[in-house]
């Protein structure tokens, strides 16, 4: 599959807060993946997605003195590394976990390093969503606990809850080459107690997860909350992201609805990481 990469260079005084707009808009026409840049970001999207049109229909392309610049290019599937490797720099997150590529070398010691490659999947760390459910994680015990992440992307969370001594751990993702990816990376992390499962929220059915990890976005989440519920365990914790902090308010409502108990949330450059417990 080949993928679209958007590069949107934005004039206005505020680059940074128009990109976390532009970001969140773009979420929610199907792109799955962001570098940002010192004028803007560059976005993807599979190419059957793209529809030029859509982007420039975006509200944030009418806040007054703002001006984005779209152009765009088809990236093949076999050159995908290679903009990795131009683009892709390690993550250090809390000085504890360093997420980095197999080209990385010459990397400081951590306590957690975890190995991605990134390919075409969302989550290396660089987003902040994905950054904010590290960080969190970060501080939850996660020892000896059966843990669930749904739209694993490239499966770094699932990576980090078995790092950090989750016994039992589920991935699942509806992209093939998310699925793929996860596969690849739990390999190279040596991980053998991570399942990877291709789908969505219709495959979970019996299990009961201690733990639920949720970065995908706020449409999906909303029409989630309910599946998560039945499957959360009694005081288990849900953590979700891929939110906007404007979107926090009716997730929030969402979760209440099904027994789920907003407890806090963390929040870099608008977008937010929440999280839950199920009553």
């Amino acid at each position: 599959m080949d993928y679209i990469e958007l590069i949107c260079k934005i004039s206005a005084d505020n680059i940074q807060e128009i990109a976390g707009i532009l970001t969140a808009e773009l979420n929610e026409i199907g792109y799955e993946s962001y570098d940002e840049t010192g004028d803007g970001l560059n976005a993807y999207i599979l190419e059957k997605f793209f529809d030029i049109k859509k982007v420039k229909q975006l509200q944030v392309n009418g806040i007054p003195d703002v001006t984005i610049d779209y152009t765009y290019e088809v990236i093949k599937t076999q050159n995908w590394n290679e903009v990795w490797e131009k683009n892709f720099e390690p993550i250090l997150i809390e000085d504890q976990c360093l997420i980095l590529a197999p080209f990385h070398k010459n990397t400081p010691k951590t306590k957690f390093k975890i190995v991605i490659e990134p390919k075409m999947s969302f989550g290396t760390g660089h987003h902040e969503t994905t950054y904010l459910m590290l960080k969190t994680m970060l501080d939850l015990d996660l020892d000896n606990k059966i843990v669930l992440d749904m739209g694993c992307g490239t499966g770094v969370l699932a990576i980090l809850a078995s790092l950090k001594g989750a016994v039992d751990i589920t991935a699942i993702d509806i992209d093939e080459w998310a699925y793929n990816n996860t596969l690849e990376n739990i390999e190279k992390n040596n991980c053998q107690n991570i399942k990877v499962l291709q789908g969505d929220a219709s495959l979970l059915t019996n299990q009961k997860f201690d733990i639920i990890i949720a970065n995908i976005n706020r449409n999906i989440l909303m029409d989630d909350i309910k599946h998560y519920s039945k499957v959360l365990k009694q005081n288990g914790t849900l953590l979700l992201s891929g939110l906007y902090d404007k979107d926090l308010s009716m997730i929030k409502e969402e979760a209440a609805e099904h027994d789920i108990e907003y407890v806090n949330h963390l929040e870099k450059h608008s977008w937010v990481a929440a999280e839950f417990y199920k009553k």
